[in-house]
């Protein structure tokens, strides 16, 4: 054994030292070989085990054993390669039985042939086994845990199918620049957007060569090649998103938006935004133009007049409003009324000569224009004149003609004023100059103008400020049975005696009510009050009480009426609510639900003003009243054979309808007589009563029942 010494004669031990020599230094040799072959193996980053011809172990390295959690007491040279296999099965460390993995691995051990194969542990990890003959017989293995890699590699798969999912699903177009400037990923939507095949745009192609190719194809139109290159590669190398809109020859809209990555390269998305576009564009025309003519709206009007003004050349502004276009409305009905709007604004738009002037429809019947590049007042002046001949010209439709005029208010820039909010005051102030003096007129605006409207601001500021001072009143005026000669009824009037103005006539404070919207508070008001009068009066006694369109139309005016009469005690069929033919002419679910549910409650509806409008018989068709009331037009010209004619024949058709029919303005004995010669029910006027306070009608009704009582 080496490093064995035995003593004999010194000359045999010379002879055996010469010979030692040479043997020690193999061993030693082969001693070093052996550590440095150990520590190659136990520094392997593999796990490694050699197995002799008989399938016994002859070598392992530490990675082998903790690579497969094994006992290194049991792993000692010569133990046999079935029996690690069992090892590994006890600790529980295999997935398969020892036979199994036995019979997995037997060809490779009997083929003598390098392999390469994978075993799943049971916890999981993967192990790839290098199999490698020895020339002597036996093998050797090299097991690398894949676990880390193998998930990496699936991982990536995974990546790869989703983001091939995705290219394949999205709605956008997508292609995909590697940092050389050339297309590494293009996806089939966007082949579909443009309606080419992939031969138009192979892998490869660069930015340049797409859109030139996009050109040849016909797909766009009109492209600058150079530009947009240039664009791209300075927002690359910003690291800016770039986004455009690509218009199409077909008409289409595509947004297209490039995007740098981060390791280089970008990415471009094809978007068709077509829909949205033209959606986008309708919705900014209808911010800034009238629904109804289409004309700009009053937005608009201030951007045009702020990028006139900003040039600081001489215009003018000219504020309209349609005199009788009410009367038509309330006539025709809202159709026609807004058919007539539609004609006027194409009359105001053949009026004006220059395309740089701007027609404008602020609501209702109201219009602006802005005349650009006049020289002087008559410039304008000449287009107003043109504006009143032709907007009073007659409107024909459907066998109809109406008529309406116009009345304009002008102020002119620089003169009047060098800002848009004070020349459209000053042109208003104008026009509400000339209406107050007339119709189908224009007016200048002039200095001292705004004291008339100060005067109506004012009276404004006073009714708001009136109720809650308590300052309205209520008259009434009575209601007589013609037939029986008895005070049946009383309308109840409304009257504002302010601090500072003394008593205000209806005919001066209602109209500015209704504008500002007061009149659904006094409105309410009126109402309750008049309930609660009545309430103490005889049981055959009804109150009549005026209702305005703002009222129905406010939305809780059925809460109003139920409540008022909830709180007086009233019966609802004591109360009449007199409404005009603008309420009738609405014919909206809102106002007819509203008048249906009252009528359904028991109070009494009349309609007011009969006669004045021309439609009124087609009101009695679609909604059926209690009541009508003919206007005191037509009894003060009673006397006249026409007048006398057309209330005779309203008094048959409310005969024949059932309709209770109240004569106002009744005045004369004479009128009166001819009223009850022709079936007239009732009467209202100065020769029943003058309007007057609650006490006054108490008196009248106890005098009245005195007489019953005495006769």
């Amino acid at each position: 054994m080496p490093g064995a010494h035995v003593k004999t004669g010194s000359f045999a031990g010379k002879r055996r030292a010469a010979g030692v020599g040479p043997v020690r230094r193999i061993a030693e040799e082969l001693r070093a070989q052996n550590e440095r072959f150990a520590a190659a193996v136990e520094n392997m980053s593999h796990g490694l085990c050699m197995f002799d011809a008989d399938e016994r172990m002859i070598i392992c390295n530490r990675n082998y054993i903790d690579l497969f959690r094994l006992d290194a007491k049991v792993m000692r040279p010569g133990i046999r390669f079935f029996d690690i296999l069992q090892h590994s099965v006890d600790i529980g460390i295999a997935s398969q039985s020892a036979e199994e993995l036995y019979a997995v691995r037997k060809p490779y051990i009997d083929g003598a042939k390098p392999s390469t194969y994978e075993e799943a542990l049971a916890d999981g990890r993967i192990i790839v086994i290098s199999h490698r003959p020895l020339a002597s017989g036996g093998w050797v293995s090299i097991y690398e845990d894949v676990t880390v890699q193998r998930r990496a590699e699936k991982e990536l798969k995974e990546q790869h199918r989703r983001f091939d999912a995705a290219l394949a699903n999205m709605s956008q177009g997508l292609l995909m620049y590697d940092a050389g400037g050339k297309m590494i990923v293009r996806n089939q939507r966007f082949l579909e957007l443009y309606n080419v095949a992939a031969a138009d745009f192979p892998f490869g192609t660069t930015h340049r060569d797409a859109l030139k190719r996009l050109l040849e194809l016909g797909i766009y139109t009109k492209i600058d090649v150079d530009s947009e290159v240039a664009k791209t590669e300075a927002c690359l190398r910003a690291g800016q998103m770039h986004s455009t809109y690509r218009y199409l020859a077909d008409g289409r809209t595509f947004l297209v938006v490039r995007q740098p990555m981060s390791g280089g390269g970008w990415v471009v998305t094809f978007d068709d935004v077509t829909e949205r576009r033209r959606t986008e564009e309708r919705m900014t025309h209808l911010a800034h133009h009238d629904t109804l003519t289409n004309l700009p709206n009053r937005s608009m009007f201030r951007e045009k007049l702020d990028q006139a003004l900003g040039e600081a050349k001489p215009l003018a502004i000219l504020s309209l409003d349609l005199d009788r276009f009410k009367a038509v409305n309330d006539t025709f009905g809202h159709p026609a009324g807004d058919w007539l709007l539609k004609c006027v604004a194409k009359r105001l738009q053949q009026a004006v000569r220059s395309s740089k002037d701007v027609v404008t429809r602020f609501g209702g019947d109201e219009f602006a224009i802005i005349q650009s590049g006049i020289k002087s007042a008559a410039g304008a002046e000449k287009l107003a004149k043109r504006i009143v001949e032709i907007v009073g010209k007659p409107y024909r439709d459907k066998g109809r003609e109406m008529h309406v005029g116009v009345s304009l208010g002008i102020a002119l820039y620089p003169g009047d004023g060098h800002d848009a909010d004070t020349l459209l005051t000053n042109a208003d102030m104008a026009l509400y100059r000339g209406k107050s003096e007339g119709r189908n007129v224009y007016r200048f605006f002039e200095q001292g103008m705004d004291a008339l409207m100060r005067e109506r601001r004012a009276l404004e500021a006073d009714l708001e400020a009136a109720l809650s001072r308590r300052e309205f009143e209520l008259d009434f005026q009575p209601i007589l049975d013609i037939g029986s000669g008895k005070i049946v009824g009383a309308e109840a009037l409304m009257r504002w005696r302010s601090r500072s103005r003394g008593l205000v006539s209806p005919e001066n404070f209602i109209a500015a009510a209704e504008e500002t919207g007061l009149i659904v508070q006094l409105g309410d008001w009126a109402l309750r009050k008049a309930c609660n009068v009545a309430a103490n009066w005889p049981p055959e006694m009804r109150m009549a009480v005026n209702v305005s369109a703002a009222q129905i139309k406010s939305g809780g005016f059925a809460r109003s009426v139920i409540s008022a009469l909830a709180f007086s005690g009233l019966p609802a069929n004591r109360l009449e609510l007199e409404i005009t033919e603008t309420v009738m002419m609405d014919e909206s679910d809102a106002v007819q639900k509203t008048l249906s549910q009252l009528r359904g409650l028991g109070v009494r509806i009349a309609l007011d003003d009969f006669g004045t409008g021309y439609s009124s018989l087609g009101y009695l068709r679609r909604f059926p009243v209690d009541k009508i009331k003919i206007d005191r037009s037509f009894i003060r010209d009673l006397d006249k054979r026409d007048t006398a004619a057309i209330v005779r024949t309203v008094i048959r058709l409310g005969a024949e309808l059932g309709i209770t029919v109240t004569a106002e303005g009744v005045e004369t004995e004479a009128q009166l007589d001819m009223l009850r010669k022709a079936g007239c029910g009732e009467a209202q006027g100065f020769l029943i009563g003058v309007p007057a306070k609650a006490s006054d009608i108490g008196r009248l009704l106890r005098s009245q029942a005195q007489l019953r009582q005495s006769g």
